[in-house]
C-alpha cells in the first residue's frame, strides 16, 4: 500500500512508473524539487521539454482545479511542450478535450487545465491563480510579457514559476535573475559535458561547426556578448550609479 500512495504522490516515482520516464540525476532532482522558483540553464537536446512535461503532466494529474499555462516565445514552442504533455497522458486513458475556450488547452477529468500561448503580452493577460508558470525558451522572451505574467501568481499562494532556457546574451529577465536574483531563485545548471545522452564526439563536431563562441552558448550554457559588442556589458553597468541626486 505504501508503495502504491509513494508512487502517486512522489514526482519521480510518478515519473518512472505511471508516465515511463526515465530521467537523469538533474531532472530527478528538478521534479522533485518544492522551491517556488526555479531557473533551468541548460543545453540543448538535454531533454528540457520532456522533463517540464513531466512536471506538467504531473501537477494536472495531482492538483484538482489547477490551471497550468504553457508560454513560449511562439506558439509553435508551446505547443511542442503540450504534444509531450499529451504523450504522457493518453496512455493513462485521460480524455482528450479542449477547454472550450482556448486552442491549444485540454481539460482533465478532476477540472485542472492546461493551457499553451505564445509568448505576446497582448494574447496572454487575463488568467489568475495559476499554479504551474512554465517559461520555455525564457532568454528569448521579452521582458515585457515577463512581467506581465508575474502576477498571475499573486492569487496562489503556492504558484509555482519555472523558467527554463538555454542563454541567449547578457540581457533579458532569464539572464538578471541568474545572475542577480539572489536567492529568490533555485538554479539548475546543465552544460552538455553533463548530459549523459550527449557523446563527446558529437559535442566535438558541435564545436568544429559552431565555432567556440556559439558552441559556449547553446552547449556550455554560458551567458555571452554578442562578437560586435564595442564595449562590454559589465563597463557600461560601471558607468552608471544609483548613489547620485537629481538634479
Amino acid at each position: 500500500m505504501m508503495d502504491l500512495f509513494q508512487r502517486a504522490t512522489n514526482p519521480v516515482a510518478f515519473a518512472r512508473n505511471t508516465l515511463q520516464f526515465r530521467p537523469d540525476e538533474v531532472q530527478a532532482e528538478i521534479l522533485s524539487t518544492t522551491e517556488p522558483r526555479i531557473l533551468i540553464n541548460c543545453c540543448r537536446q538535454w531533454g528540457k521539454s520532456t522533463t517540464t512535461a513531466a512536471l506538467v503532466a504531473y501537477t494536472l494529474w495531482h492538483m484538482a482545479g489547477s490551471l497550468v499555462l504553457l508560454l513560449a516565445p511562439s506558439a509553435r514552442q508551446s505547443a511542442e511542450i503540450f504534444r509531450k504533455v499529451l504523450d504522457f497522458l493518453r496512455p493513462l486513458g485521460i480524455p482528450i478535450r479542449g477547454d472550450g475556450t482556448n486552442p491549444v488547452s485540454l481539460l482533465l477529468p478532476n477540472q485542472a487545465r492546461l493551457i499553451a500561448l505564445p509568448g505576446g503580452d497582448a494574447t496572454i493577460r487575463g488568467f489568475s491563480a495559476v499554479s504551474l508558470l512554465v517559461l520555455d525558451e525564457a532568454a528569448r522572451i521579452p521582458d515585457e510579457t515577463y512581467f506581465a505574467v508575474r502576477p498571475m501568481l499573486a492569487a496562489n499562494p503556492n504558484a509555482v514559476l519555472c523558467a527554463v532556457s538555454t542563454p541567449h546574451g547578457q540581457k533579458g529577465f532569464f539572464y538578471e535573475a541568474w545572475t542577480n536574483g539572489g536567492t529568490l531563485w533555485q538554479r539548475f545548471h546543465v552544460p552538455a559535458t553533463e548530459c549523459p545522452r550527449l557523446s563527446p564526439a558529437f559535442l566535438a563536431e558541435e564545436k568544429f561547426v559552431l565555432g567556440d563562441t556559439r558552441f559556449r552558448q547553446e552547449y556550455l550554457c554560458e551567458f555571452l556578448q554578442p562578437d560586435d559588442c564595442c564595449f562590454p556589458a559589465d563597463l557600461i553597468d560601471a558607468a552608471f550609479t544609483r548613489d547620485g541626486k537629481p538634479l
